[in-house]
């Protein structure tokens, strides 16, 4: 497959072969380009035999800006990640930095020269940027006969290395760079042009074996990913002179593993339990938000915007459900990642393609997890759990971020394993169908329809949350859990409440728990031109029995944490003045603690306590955790 390869360092025991007469190709002619004043000249050589996909190249910073240049190594290498060459040092004495972009595949920008396969340079001299063959030199730069390149920054009194001439054996290497979770860095170029053989022997097998099971698939999968990173390593072998390690080996096989059936550059992320948000803002500015640390700016996912697109629309192939899809007839996507993350994309209508990924990083939880996690208090978590078994009906409110739906999941444990539930949500994202704790659940899913819309506003093949509740209803379901109300669905909701046996849920976003009533005024108005605030309000009165409000302090940026907590539950009693819901605050922040402390007794109390709720717990004083603010109220 590779049969054009020659190491990039040449056994100096060899004799080289002699060259062929100019008339017949001959070595390549080396030319000088005029560079910038005491700086650079450029060389450049008509490439040699292809022997690997075009595109692979990497570049650093621009001549003019400091000691690093712009390089890369053409079609003809496949030089391994940064790190198997040591860089120079600068006539000061001080080592160049490493990059300090922190990211799983970090990859620091090297301020040396890589020649080409087949100990050639490659390419021909284009502006900074191209993908082409291109570097600077300085003009102490020397090239033999053959046209490999020696590279001396400046003149220096320092002795020269053991060996002469660009023959020189290469007997050892650093350590190559790794990321943070201890595996080599890995070179994204390269992981690119092997996914792109190892995708087309797939497809090929593909061809083949219809029918194919996923296991099967993958299984075949492993196999080619195999064979193509071993004919890799042996190349990478030739070329340096040292063999990759098992780590790089298998650091490699892992990245293109993860682009043929993962999430490809989006992987690493995802398994990194300490990631929250992944957001993308066009493809070379991508940032990640943290748990405990501020927000950090990463390395590019891919070389360009297309190829961003296209691993959208690779995921969007493979884990997407319905017509989801990413094109200029529909600029946007949201879909469900295999890990759970909620992804959301937007193009076309953007200068760039934008993509925000929020992750769950707490899954299957349970209340008296969220305890540890500090977002209740024992006394709040027995009051919240017996509501669900006295099966109240119950919204949970909050900013984007807080952990409703993770609030939302732990109260699901609550519910009698064998009554039958249906969870309705734009993208699955609960899971309740999938942790096993509850025996009966109906998941079901909104589906995106395809092409125009039509003057209803609806695509062809479009179902709303709102349109499915209603045929819910014929399915003998005991509680109906919306996973997020963000339009008029939240009528149908309303309705399943009020008129069903009780204990059904959701998750509502709102800034403050003063502005809940209004915000389902609000969406209820998106219902139709018959529905009014007054009987929006009167429905929620009738449907609410409790409202759970969720709140985030985010210190990050001063060297904390996030903290997410409860601070509000309200009890819905009925219409009051003004015509709008009537509410007790049953638990609410003190002045010296922002979490919920218990105010009142609820005026349902006996239907707590046939629920399993000692009322006596409210009136012990609270048992939060300490509140380890970096800033407290008061300043």
């Amino acid at each position: 497959m590779f049969d054009n390869a020659r190491p990039l360092h040449p056994d100096p025991h060899n004799k080289p072969e002699p060259a062929p007469p100019a008339e017949t190709g001959g070595h390549p002619q080396i030319h000088v380009v005029p560079g910038r004043p005491e700086a650079e000249d450029v060389f450049y050589a008509p490439p040699p035999l292809r022997t690997w996909p075009e595109g692979f190249q990497r570049a650093g910073a621009d001549p003019a800006t400091g000691p690093e240049h712009t390089w890369s190594a053409g079609a003809g290498s496949l030089t391994p990640a940064v790190g198997h060459v040591p860089p120079p040092t600068p006539a000061n004495g001080t080592p160049v930095p490493p990059s300090t972009m922190s990211a799983p595949n970090a990859v620091p920008t090297p301020p040396h020269v890589v020649p080409g396969a087949n100990g050639h340079v490659n390419g021909a001299a284009r502006p900074a940027g191209s993908r082409d063959g291109m570097f600077t030199v300085p003009p102490t730069a020397s090239v033999s006969a053959n046209g490999v390149g020696t590279v001396s920054r400046r003149p220096s009194a320092a002795p020269a290395p053991t060996g002469t001439g660009p023959h020189a054996p290469l007997t050892t290497a650093p350590s190559p760079p790794r990321n943070p979770s201890g595996e080599p860095v890995v070179d994204p170029a390269v992981v690119r042009i092997l996914k792109d053989r190892a995708a087309e022997q797939l497809h090929e097998f593909d061809k083949s074996a219809p029918g194919m099971t996923t296991g099967d698939r993958e299984q075949r999968g492993r196999a080619i990913v195999a064979q193509v990173v071993a004919e890799w390593a042996d190349i990478t072998a030739r070329e340096r002179g040292i063999s990759t390690t098992p780590a790089e080996d298998r650091a490699m096989a892992r990245a293109v593993w993860d682009w043929l059936f993962r999430a490809g550059p989006l992987e690493p992320y995802l398994t990194d339990p300490a990631v929250e948000n992944i957001l993308v803002n066009g493809y070379d500015t991508v940032w990640v938000d943290y748990a405990d640390r501020p927000r950090v700016q990463v390395p590019p996912l891919t070389a360009s915007d297309d190829e961003l697109r296209e691993l959208l629309r690779d995921l969007a192939r493979r884990h997407g459900s319905g017509e989801r899809t990413l094109s200029t007839a529909q600029p946007t996507l949201a879909l469900r990642l295999p890990d759970g993350s909620r992804l959301q994309a937007i193009t076309e209508v953007t200068p760039h393609t934008y993509v925000t990924i929020r992750r769950h990083r707490v899954r299957d939880v349970r209340l008296a997890e969220l305890i540890g996690l500090g977002t209740l208090d024992r006394t709040l978590a027995a009051f919240l759990g017996s509501l669900v078994r006295a099966k109240k009906n119950l919204i949970i409110c909050g900013t984007q971020g807080v952990g409703k739906t993770s609030l939302l999941r732990a109260l699901s444990h609550e519910i009698p394993r064998d009554e039958r539930i249906g969870t309705f949500e734009t993208e699955l994202e609960l899971f309740l169908h999938e942790l096993g704790h509850l025996r009966q659940v109906v998941a079901i899913e909104a589906r995106e329809g395809n092409g125009e819309r039509g003057i209803d506003g609806k695509s062809a093949g479009e179902l709303t949350i709102g349109e499915l509740i209603p045929s819910a209803l014929r399915m003998s379901l005991s509680r109906m859990i919306v996973g997020e109300v963000r339009s008029s669905e939240i009528v149908p909701m309303l309705r399943v409440m009020t008129n069903g046996e009780g204990g059904s849920m959701c998750t509502l976003h709102v800034r403050e728990p003063d502005m809940i009533f209004d915000r389902i005024a609000e969406l209820c108005l998106e219902y139709g031109a018959h529905m009014s605030p007054e009987l929006a309000y009167r429905l929620a009165s009738n449907a609410v029995d409790y409202v759970v409000f969720v709140r985030m302090i985010d210190e990050t940026a001063i060297g904390g944490k996030r903290h997410r907590f409860v601070s509000h539950v309200l009890e819905v009693t009925g219409m009051g003045e003004h015509r709008r819901p009537a509410v007790n605050t049953i638990f609410a922040p003190t002045a010296d603690d922002p979490r919920a402390t218990a105010r009142m007794y609820p005026s349902d109390m006996p239907d707590l306590i046939r629920a399993g709720f000692s009322p006596h717990l409210l009136d012990e004083p609270h048992g939060w955790r300490p509140l380890r603010l970096k800033l407290h109220q008061g300043g």
